[in-house]
């Protein structure tokens, strides 16, 4: 396993993140592992060399948190681990259980540590931006956490480039701690990051951990126009539907079933995977992973290379989209 810098921070991490949203409780979506079943799939991507883990607080309202601990703390030593959690959404009851006011992001963090049974994330991340909330007083609360030992980076997601800069500049007019990462939407689908997003953070060193990165299965290439998949995921993923199948996403797809017919050593995921992985600025995909081939898969990309002409031939189909994924 090949690590490196998230950002230009210190911080060394996996080339590939294991997103654990798909461990908690299957109370809160069908497709979800539970704990028994998650266990394994941890402790291999932890053999495999695998440091990096994503979580959140709104995962399995709170119960993914509780299993990542858990299994982190009984598979490895907390300071050979990057722990990341997120926060916004919410998870109790109350106007003010979610967003982030300073108020939810002082309850939140203790929360998290709690379920997590540590005393601090490597990367706090919030998870969506907040409209209702000035940002001075978001990144003031953040660079609390920061200095109070209970984080040690701080990170953001999905939103636009223009909002993403101003809580920089708020942090450097204040001379409070600066985002190091950026977990955004970004597949061989859904481009449109390509236009400021991440020529941004490529220019100010930001680490950019993509979410989604096969669209939540799409890009393995076992669905067809007429069929959604057949797994649990792929029929009651709303959230999916929402944002993928259409025509043109299709075509895609079978531009990525085309090269591994050229290439015997590749399968659909692992090139989709390999794709992203060449693009500029991208440090590490959070996959989710439910089954151990799964993570196979994700580490044979993580090796793979792939030609300009392959490159060319993945690229060219691709067309204009909503955005997608900031709400």
């Amino acid at each position: 396993m090949e690590y490196v810098n998230l950002g230009r921070s210190g911080l060394k991490v996996s080339r590939i993140c294991l997103g654990m949203m798909t461990y908690g409780t299957p109370a809160w979506r069908e497709w979800v592992l539970d704990e028994d079943q998650s266990r394994p799939i941890i402790r291999r991507a932890l053999e495999m060399g695998i440091n990096f883990f994503d979580t959140a607080d709104v995962y399995s309202l709170g119960v993914s948190e509780e299993v990542t601990g858990r299994a982190l703390r009984d598979f490895s030593r907390r300071d050979e681990v990057v722990l990341a959690t997120k926060v916004y959404f919410a998870i109790g009851q109350g106007p003010n259980g979610r967003g982030l006011s300073r108020k939810h992001i002082m309850d939140a963090i203790d929360g998290s540590l709690q379920r997590l049974g540590t005393d601090y994330v490597d990367l706090y991340q919030i998870h969506r931006w907040d409209n209702e909330t000035p940002i001075e007083e978001t990144m003031e609360a953040l660079h609390d956490v920061v200095k109070a030992g209970k984080a040690r980076y701080i990170g953001a997601s999905s939103m636009y480039a223009w909002q993403f800069a101003k809580a920089q500049i708020a942090a450097d007019a204040h001379g409070w701690t600066r985002f190091v990462s950026m977990q955004n939407h970004y597949n061989l689908i859904y481009r449109e990051e390509e236009r400021e997003m991440i020529p941004f953070c490529v220019d100010q060193g930001v680490g950019i951990i993509p979410w989604s990165p096969l669209a939540r299965g799409f890009l393995a290439g076992t669905r067809s126009r007429e069929t959604k998949g057949e797994t649990l995921r792929a029929q009651t993923d709303t959230y999916a539907h929402s944002m993928y199948y259409r025509d043109n996403d299709y075509e895609v797809v079978e531009r990525l079933i085309e090269l591994a017919e050229r290439r015997p050593d590749a399968k659909p995921a692992q090139l989709a995977l390999a794709w992203l992985m060449h693009r500029p600025g991208i440090t590490a995909p959070i996959i989710g992973a439910s089954k151990m081939g799964h993570l196979e898969d994700a580490v044979a990309a993580a090796e793979m290379k792939l030609s300009d002409e392959e490159m060319r031939l993945l690229e060219e189909v691709y067309q204009p989209h909503p955005i997608l994924g900031h709400s």
